[in-house]
């Protein structure tokens, strides 16, 4: 008979909390940015939520939630190919938790994909793992008690004080619009963002879409008019959460890591 795991019931695993406040412990102490809670809820909920508004059946919108929940936990070994031993802790937890071994494929096939260095998309769940997981880009992952205004991911993310991601599914677009202060600049933040922006325009592909970036109300990525406050179109949904509610909660806000 299959077992089905729930997100709930990977959320409370205690095997996967340790995991990944290791993983967030071990790049605080590397220099990079928040990689606990608060981002892998943002990460779980986004994929989610794309999967849903592009019309992807319950269980697939599911299991896109829990490998957004778990996609970081190799950095609890090493920052160096995360993605790839994450995916082996991956397989090994959820085979203990006798996941059926189609699912437990897909996720780890997200997982072993989510970075630009190793990774493509390769089924839906790691398109739109790869899409929420570099959304993630604002002020509320830095670490207060450490920034650095010369350090260019710090200043990148203090400067983001708005961001969300919207999907239309009519137009098959994913747009991430992003706001950002003068303590920074858009050429700051191509500078750390670019190979990830165009792995979040092939996974976009693989779901049928493109996608668009929108930096404080231009087109970076695809030329096109638009208002300098956009506004969601007919047809569009946002799908990412602006505020982080308890880090507890499986949610939505936005920043990438630092180095």
């Amino acid at each position: 008979m299959r077992k089905i795991l729930t997100l709930e019931m990977i959320r409370a695993n205690n095997e996967f909390r340790k995991l990944i406040d290791a993983a967030n412990t071990n790049l605080e102490h590397m220099g990079y940015t928040e990689h606990g809670l608060r981002h892998v809820g943002y990460v779980s909920k986004t994929t989610a939520n794309i999967l849903s508004e592009l019309g992807y059946e319950e269980r697939t919108v599911e299991l896109g939630a829990i490998a957004g929940w778990i996609h970081d936990i190799g950095n609890a070994i090493n920052r160096k190919h995360h993605g790839l031993t994450g995916a082996t802790l991956a397989y090994d937890a959820l085979s203990r938790m006798h996941m059926e071994i189609d699912e437990i494929a897909l996720i780890i096939g997200a997982i072993g994909n989510h970075e630009e260095e190793t990774g493509l998309p390769v089924n839906p769940i790691s398109a739109a793992l790869i899409i929420a997981d570099k959304s993630d880009a604002h002020r509320s992952r830095v670490r207060k008690k450490t920034f650095d205004y010369n350090d260019i991911h710090d200043r990148v993310n203090m400067a983001i004080k708005k961001n969300y991601l919207v999907v239309d599914k009519e137009k098959r677009k994913i747009r991430l619009v992003i706001f950002m202060d003068d303590i920074s600049s858009t050429m700051d933040y191509m500078q750390i963002y670019l190979t990830r922006i165009l792995l979040c325009e092939k996974a976009a592909e693989f779901l049928g879409c493109v996608f668009e970036l929108m930096i404080n109300g231009a087109v970076i990525n695809r030329q096109k008019s638009v208002a300098a406050e956009p506004q969601l179109a007919v047809g569009e949904k946002e799908v990412s959460e602006e505020e982080t509610a308890s880090p507890c909660k499986s949610v939505s806000r936005s920043a990438d890591d630092k180095k």
